[in-house]
């Protein structure tokens, strides 16, 4: 992060050091400080491919490396990489050997860093994505505070790029919309600055295509802007049937689905590796990558379905419960505890 830029990030006081994630020397005179610094009891990385400097973000490895306090790296991807990679395997492999804790969203992240990383298994916890509290049973409640009554509500959230799947959910709604003609699909959030950086609404304005020439646009309804959680809240409160049709098999985090799961929605997912752990035991329906008619297929028989849906969110609702802030803080604490007593 440039040093000119950091003022529009607004952070408040309490954020002490920034990182310039270009910038090599940065992280090492950061990694000074939080070591002569008497307060700082254990570090947490939250890791992401993309966010750290580097190759793979190999930056962060002298970091690692300098620091002398008791640190849990969180990663929130973790790829499976192929037999050639060997580059990704270093970078992953010494941030788990210079971390005390190893935190992963799923059981698949633990399988993955095991078997294909060698890392020692029992270094790595399994900590679920946070959620907030949201109420269940309040759907038409929500769709009569956002002048959704009378519509059956499909719904995606997030940061929108190709890698969403969207136009293949779009490409379903013919077929939903002649089953269910007062279905309406809300796709929630604006485009994400990187993808916008580089190309601008291309993906966007290429969804919007789609629309047009399946004559769906009455059934379709774009919010291109970031909501505040209330916001969001809301919308899923007021989800008849949740999708996130990505198309990449081996994604081992969502945070909407989470959010989605819940809110008690009846979630309609393709396969990746998240959505397969999270939905399991009739918590949601699995649909093939890239296959619109199959979309199309499964939320046309949730909305039929009064029971199925019911079950299935009573489902995902009720698993869930262990998932919200409180108990997520909870389990990042004791972790804390546990590593700065040894």
């Amino acid at each position: 992060m440039n040093e000119n830029l950091l003022s529009t990030y607004g952070y408040p006081k309490k954020v002490q050091h920034q990182i310039d994630e270009d910038d090599r020397e940065k992280y090492l005179e950061t990694v000074e400080k939080i070591n002569k610094c008497k307060k700082t009891k254990a570090v947490c990385i939250q890791h992401e491919f993309g966010i750290f400097g580097g190759e793979y973000g190999d930056y962060l490895i002298p970091f690692l490396e300098e620091l002398n306090k008791p640190t849990v790296t969180t990663f929130h991807s973790v790829l499976n990489p192929e037999k050639n990679a060997k580059h990704i395997r270093y970078v992953v492999r010494k941030i788990c050997n210079n971390s005390d804790k190893v935190v992963v969203i799923s059981g698949y992240g633990k399988d993955i860093l095991a078997n294909a990383y060698k890392v020692d298994p029992d270094k790595i916890e399994i900590i679920p994505h946070g959620i907030p509290y949201i109420a269940s049973g309040k759907t038409e409640e929500a769709k009569a505070e956002l002048n959704l009554t009378g519509r059956k509500v499909m719904a995606t959230f997030g940061l929108l790029s190709n890698k969403k799947g969207i136009q293949y959910a779009l490409r379903a709604m013919p077929s939903i919309v002649e089953e269910n003609p007062e279905i309406l699909y809300l796709i929630i959030g604006e485009t994400h600055p990187g993808v916008r950086k580089r190309e601008g609404e291309r993906y966007r304005n290429r969804l919007k295509e789609i629309v047009n020439k399946t004559g769906t646009s009455d059934h379709v309804r774009f919010y291109n802007k970031y909501l505040p959680l209330q916001e969001i809240c809301r919308y899923l409160q007021a989800t008849d049937v949740y999708i996130t049709p990505y198309f990449d098999p081996q994604q081992i985090s969502s945070g909407t689905l989470a959010y989605a799961i819940g809110a008690g929605c009846a979630c309609v997912s393709t396969p990746y590796l998240y959505a397969k752990d999270a939905l399991r035991h009739g918590r949601g329906v699995l649909v093939p990558f890239k296959k619109s008619t199959a979309i199309a297929s499964a939320v046309n028989r949730v909305l039929a379905d009064h029971k199925l849906r019911e079950r299935v969110k009573k489902n995902a609702y009720s698993y869930s419960r262990a998932w919200t802030w409180p108990r997520i803080a909870e389990s990042y604490v004791h972790l804390f505890n546990e590593i700065s007593k040894n």
